[in-house]
């Protein structure tokens, strides 16, 4: 059984009986966010871009948990030279792991490290953990590559940032669940702060209306899947 936990705004946890992933750990200096450090298993870290609000916590907690950080090249490397121990990857690029499978893909958003410098491109990423494939959709907004990444991937889950000003607004991620074709989606990066805040149950019944299973999950819940 696998577990997907929402830590808050685009955090997430994901677990089996084969490791603990970290995606965009921003918990420390995130209020909302909700998450024991440590009390879960953490065995891998993926941050989509460099922004403070998703690299978060990732470089510390590498340091001391000895867990990779899984980043577009230029941001592996970034990380790295701040004591972080980390894995290279680029668009296209799988990686397998002894929980599953991890395929970086393309987000249109901006990528910079903290003090301002380039940290490569930003991205969505695709897991595949017990036959069950889940994208994290990273900050983006509405592209044609999701037509791609639903035609060729087949992901089962998507987890969709909502809250508009840096990424998609409601609308335009109701028609990426659509050409996704997924089965399943959960809202993400949104009423953290006043610039992304939305009503969450507007994109639950604009999905629900399509046949698309929509989870409001508050931060440090999760589901089984």
């Amino acid at each position: 059984m696998t577990l997907l936990q929402y830590i808050g705004h685009s955090a997430f946890y994901i677990k089996n009986d084969d490791g603990g992933v970290l995606i965009d750990p921003f918990i420390s200096g995130n209020p909302k966010a909700v998450f024991d450090i440590n009390n879960n298993k953490i065995t891998d870290i993926f941050v989509t871009h460099a922004h403070s609000d998703h690299l978060g916590d990732a470089i510390p907690l590498s340091k001391a948990l000895k867990a990779p950080i899984s980043a577009i090249f230029e941001l592996a490397n970034y990380c790295a030279s701040k004591g972080a121990y980390s894995k290279g990857i680029n668009m296209g690029g799988k990686i397998k792991y002894p929980w599953g499978s991890a395929k970086f893909l393309p987000a249109f958003h901006s990528s910079a490290t903290p003090e301002g410098t380039y940290a490569g491109m930003p991205a969505s990423i695709l897991f595949e953990i017990g036959g069950i494939k889940i994208y994290h959709a990273g900050d983006t907004c509405l592209n044609s590559e999701m037509k791609t990444i639903g035609e060729v991937y087949k992901p089962d889950i998507a987890l969709l940032p909502i809250g508009s000003t840096f990424t998609m607004d409601i609308d335009d991620a109701v028609i990426a669940a659509q050409w996704l074709g997924v089965k399943q989606v959960i809202p993400m990066h949104y009423n953290t702060f006043e610039l992304i805040n939305t009503d969450a149950s507007i994109f639950k019944n604009k999905t629900e209306k399509l046949g698309i299973k929509c989870m409001l999950l508050s931060p440090g819940e999760g589901i089984n899947i």
